[in-house]
């Protein structure tokens, strides 16, 4: 009986769609915001630093994780923007984005930004909203409109029940 329900609980993760779930980071310093260029499939693009979440991460140390990577900047998390859900008709996947907002708190120019990103960049709103052919997504924007409206969670609107791998 063990075996033949280990069996369906097998053929059940098969068979269960599953989106691609991301983290990005409004990282905001007076009135310009953090962005990166990337390339995607040879053109320039421009998003807030994001990424997907990784196995046993939880979802605030993936956004941190990723504006490292992406940007070359440690940050703190200050709040929860929100989630957005999104169809990439680029990669024909579905996106389910969780948006924070923290502030710098150290650059690391030494560091070599992930592969495809050409350069972290601060950029103004009305530079950000100019650029929006090159905005990597529709969700670039919807997130930043959030910030600027006001749309601040806390943080422990989150929680992840996650075993502490630190060690």
């Amino acid at each position: 009986m063990d075996e033949m329900n280990e069996f369906n609980a097998t053929q059940e993760r098969i068979e269960v769609w599953c989106p691609h779930v991301t983290v990005a980071c409004v990282v905001a310093d007076g009135d310009r915001f953090l962005m990166v260029e990337e390339d995607i499939h040879g053109e320039l693009r421009l998003n807030q630093p994001a990424g997907h979440l990784e196995d046993g991460e939880t979802l605030a140390a993936a956004a941190c994780r990723e504006t490292l990577e992406e940007a070359g900047w440690a940050i703190a998390l200050d709040h929860f923007i929100g989630v957005q859900q999104w169809h990439s008709p680029v990669h024909d996947h579905h996106i389910v984005r969780f948006a924070f907002s923290g502030h710098p708190v150290l650059h690391h120019p030494e560091r070599s930004l992930d592969t495809g990103i050409t350069r972290a960049l601060w950029m103004t709103y009305p530079e950000i909203a100019a650029a929006s052919a090159r905005l990597r997504s529709p969700l670039v924007l919807t997130t930043l409109n959030d910030w600027l409206a006001g749309q601040r969670l806390p943080l422990s609107t989150l929680r992840s029940l996650l075993p502490n791998r630190n060690p």
